[in-house]
């Protein structure tokens, strides 16, 4: 095994036990849901479940897998900066 592929390997393990946020937004309100699965995975299967059943079309779902959901937020802020103003929204998915 050459050097680069070691890394590889040794960056794909620890990627594996990496938690995922899983996060339903609803693009006009601005309102999410975030939810914390174990690895990505598991969030990308839920995501997955989920997104059979949404029948809205302005409600994103999204699986990332973060250190932690202060990462999630720095890296994809565009979904959190109204959450604090966003009213409830009913998800079904």
């Amino acid at each position: 095994m050459n050097s680069k592929n070691a890394e590889f390997n040794v960056t794909w393990r620890e990627n594996k036990s990496m938690p995922a946020y899983l996060i339903k937004y609803h693009r006009p309100t601005g309102a999410l849901e975030v939810t914390e699965y174990e690895s990505l995975i598991e969030g990308t299967r839920a995501r997955h479940r989920l997104d059979q059943v949404n029948k809205d079309p302005d409600v994103e779902i999204v699986a990332i897998g973060a250190k932690n959901l202060e990462s999630v937020r720095h890296t994809h802020a565009r979904y959190f900066f109204r959450e604090k103003t966003a009213p409830p929204y009913p998800f079904v998915a």
